[in-house]
């Protein structure tokens, strides 16, 4: 195994280094770029091989806390990003959001067919919630895109990527703004906000 993962640094270290590049999106292109927008706690994240056996694909499963945008059906939404670990072997793609179990989340999601969804605009349509102490306050901590560069959308220029968090109310009206009076999210039954 040590030399496998030898070689396979060696080969790393060879390829030319190029960095993921994408359309900064502000909270109103995320959500309309989105089906479902929700507030979860992550109960589940595993790593496999596609049917092919070519690639990997990480599932990451949120259960439903609040819908700010859409509905989620049964309480629980898939996510499905290319890459992760499946024994030694493991693929890796700039820019995704990163999950972990126990992990309280806003994520912006486009449907990708049957019961699976995709993370709009990358890492972008990712936020961690962080609670006070007492839990009466919490913020919207926007998730880090790692060395991908953010590309303006109107100048084609550089920018840098959001890294303040928000209070998680403002986050939410401001979904629901973006979303239009027709389109609104609400708690799921059974859960608390």
């Amino acid at each position: 195994m040590a030399f496998r993962t030898s070689l396979l640094l060696l080969v790393l270290a060879a390829l030319p280094a190029s960095a993921t590049s994408m359309m900064r999106m502000d909270v109103p292109a995320l959500t309309r770029a989105s089906d479902v927008v929700v507030r979860g706690t992550v109960v589940r994240k595993a790593s496999r091989w596609t049917q092919s056996r070519r690639r990997i694909v990480t599932e990451v499963d949120i259960s439903v806390a609040e819908a700010f945008k859409g509905s989620a059906q049964g309480g629980t939404v898939r996510v499905v990003q290319p890459g992760g670990e499946v024994g030694d072997i493991g693929q890796r793609m700039e820019g995704l959001a990163s999950f972990t179990e126990g992990e309280e989340v806003v994520v912006f999601l486009e449907r990708r067919g049957g019961d699976a969804f995709a993370v709009s605009g990358l890492a972008q349509g990712k936020y961690r919630v962080e609670r006070s102490p007492d839990g009466r306050t919490a913020r919207a901590v926007p998730e880090k895109a790692g060395h991908a560069e953010l590309v303006d959308p109107v100048t084609q220029q550089r920018v840098s990527q959001a890294t303040q968090p928000v209070p998680l109310e403002q986050l939410r009206q401001q979904v629901r703004e973006s979303a239009g009076p027709a389109v609104k999210g609400a708690p799921v039954p059974g859960k608390t906000p």
